[in-house]
């Protein structure tokens, strides 16, 4: 099941995208303070945050807002299964979860910024299967040899 994440959810959700071992302790930080100001305010302001549950655990979680100045533009922030369920149809039906929202708030374009490191390899093939196209890479974004890559999927036909 798929519902909207609550403020308990948190200590689940951190742990499990500490598990993953692609996040460094920056990624890790930011996910503290982007889930904390989730809570506080930015629920209210049009951000979204959902967990995917099975059994009572939380096993996958996504957030996702509008971009600001821009027409109906929205990022997917972060998108994280717990590694012992990856590659099992749980990041792909948050995925489509996620865009089906957007839709339903007009939204008409998702983007998504991720590493290019090679243990994000598959990550970026998740994306290209589910009808994202490679928009720009940024080189040496992060870090010295650390570039992010984009990918953009129109929502509107």
């Amino acid at each position: 099941m798929i519902r909207p994440t609550t403020h308990e959810d948190t200590p689940a959700l951190r742990a499990m995208t500490e598990g993953t071992g692609l996040f460094s302790a920056i990624d890790l930080a930011a996910l503290d303070e982007v889930l904390n100001d989730y809570h506080d305010e930015a629920a209210g302001q049009g951000h979204r945050c959902v967990t995917y549950e099975k059994d009572g655990q939380a096993i996958g979680f996504a957030y996702y807002a509008p971009a600001p100045m821009t027409d109906r533009t929205w990022h997917l922030w972060w998108i994280v299964v717990s590694k012992q369920i990856q590659a099992r149809g749980v990041g792909g039906r948050l995925l489509k979860y996620v865009e089906d929202g957007v839709r339903a708030e007009r939204g008409r374009l998702l983007i998504v910024e991720t590493s290019g490191l090679p243990s994000y390899e598959l990550t970026r093939r998740f994306y290209l299967k589910h009808g994202y196209e490679h928009a720009a890479t940024l080189k040496d974004f992060y870090a010295d040899g650390h570039d992010m890559v984009i990918y953009r999927k129109p929502l509107t036909s």
